[in-house]
């Protein structure tokens, strides 16, 4: 082995040592900074590893899209907000599943049938999740930017369409598979899996988002690990299928969450349904003052956040830190549930805190946090709705039954910080909010809580 192939193996082996201990870093919010930093190391392993290669015919194509790609990737990172993540997740997926197709369609147009069964397979299977990937990750994003309405957008037949165009794609698939040699088969394969990643993505609404990037994560890694039997890279089939399995726990992870098979995700078009019936809505929603909420506050001894997606469209991350401190350091044990699934994207509220510096032991998963609501005096819900929806353990006709919540409600007081008076993404109306325990404190989230902060200092 000469010293050259003795560089690439070692490289090979340490990145993807890195990657596997960078996501078991990323498991736990006060090591993911570091899991990170270490995945982060692997992939340029793996870069340097690959650009020493014997098989490298012009470096220049390779630096300029070095250098493009560094460029772009640098001006997201710098100018992204963390409340756009989301988003910018969902364009990481698309760009990495297209480049996936690329090398798949460009290795069948160089070599074809020459590629032998087993790799043509393989290509075939790279070529048809990454370009599914590569639309449905593009939808994901628009509907995300708002460029495309979140709501689920359906027809009639919907499923049995989607249905009858993945059989005739996989069909192809398996036409490439025996008679590799059939090129309309291969580009026609091509043409309906970019079709068909617009239409399984059309119909799944905003607020199974958290669901449909892990899973279009798993797609994206899968097609990676098949990109790297193709050509031959150890490395890229480990980090692809590291990904791909990753990707998918967490979908699964996310469905547990939601109370709902991956089977009723993508077929189900929740948040589009019509019959928004909720046991115990009667009544009027109890409007409070900032001046009774910051009493609250101020005299009591354990405080309890929840922060939902209203926090990040509005950033009011940094305003729920300060309020929070300004609690601590009148003595209020202030805790920060986390629901799987708040927020658009897996560990969207995570990110956002931690963007914010709330300290990583101050944040609390759902089965952790739920049995402290009853010894709690206040619990401060800001833009959180279907996850702190009652109705859910309670009403067992509701569209969202057995969706495990945080229990809210059991707190002594509960403080809604909402815009208005609008349903969640499931098109329920949230039963907790007529209860009698709590208060609807009404506007944006960051000039709330802004308020809110002046009025605790003062009280």
């Amino acid at each position: 082995m000469s010293l050259r192939t003795w560089l690439i193996e070692i490289s090979y082996l340490v990145a993807s040592v890195l990657f596997i201990l960078g996501l078991r870093g990323m498991s736990r919010p006060e090591s993911a900074r570091r899991g990170m930093h270490m995945a982060e190391i692997g992939m340029l392993l793996a870069i340097v590893g690959t650009l020493v290669q014997r098989e490298i015919i012009s470096y220049e194509w390779i630096i300029g899209g070095l250098l493009l790609g560094s460029t772009i990737g640098l001006a997201m990172g710098l100018w992204v907000p963390m409340t756009a993540m989301p988003q910018r997740t969902a364009l990481s997926h698309a760009f990495g599943a297209f480049a996936a197709s690329l090398v798949g369609i460009s290795a069948y147009y160089l070599y074809g049938a020459k590629l032998g069964g087993f790799k043509t397979g393989a290509l075939g299977f790279e070529v048809l999740l990454g370009s599914l990937t590569t639309t449905g990750s593009l939808l994901a994003f628009a509907k995300l930017q708002g460029l495309v309405r979140g709501t689920p957008i359906v027809y009639k037949g919907q499923n049995v369409f989607n249905l009858a165009l993945l059989a005739v794609t996989v069909f192809c698939f398996l036409a490439v598979l025996f008679y590799p040699g059939v090129q309309p088969f291969f580009y026609l394969m091509l043409v309906l899996a970019f079709a068909f990643g617009i239409l399984l993505v059309l119909p799944i609404g905003a607020a199974d988002m958290p669901v449909v990037i892990a899973l279009l994560n798993s797609y994206a890694g899968l097609a990676s690990a098949a990109t790297g039997m193709v050509i031959g890279n150890n490395v890229l089939v480990i980090a692809g299928t590291l990904d791909g399995g990753s990707g998918f726990i967490l979908s699964i992870v996310m469905c547990r969450a939601m109370n709902r098979s991956i089977r009723n995700v993508l077929f189900g078009a929740f948040g589009g349904v019509t019959d928004t019936s909720a046991a115990g809505t009667d009544g009027q929603m109890r409007e409070v003052t900032f001046d009774d909420v910051a009493v609250q506050l101020a005299y009591a001894r354990q405080a309890v956040f929840v922060p939902g997606y209203g926090m990040a469209t509005a950033q009011a991350q940094h305003a729920l830190r300060e309020l929070g401190e300004t609690l601590e350091n009148r003595g209020v044990t202030v805790k920060y549930a986390i629901h799987p699934v708040a927020g658009r994207m897996p560990g969207h509220m995570n990110v956002l805190l931690a963007e914010a510096n709330v300290p990583y032991s101050q944040l609390y998963e759902l089965e952790h946090i739920n049995p402290e609501f009853p010894s709690t005096d206040v619990a401060v819900v800001v833009g959180a709705n279907d996850v702190v929806n009652p109705d859910a353990r309670d009403n067992p006709k509701s569209i969202i039954a057995g969706m495990p919540i945080l229990e809210v409600d059991r707190a002594k007081s509960v403080v809604v910080v909402k815009r208005g008076q609008g349903k969640g993404f499931s098109g329920l109306v949230n039963p907790l909010f007529f209860k009698p325990n709590c208060g609807m404190l009404y506007g944006d989230a960051k000039d709330s809580l802004s308020q809110l902060l002046q009025a605790v200092r003062e009280a």
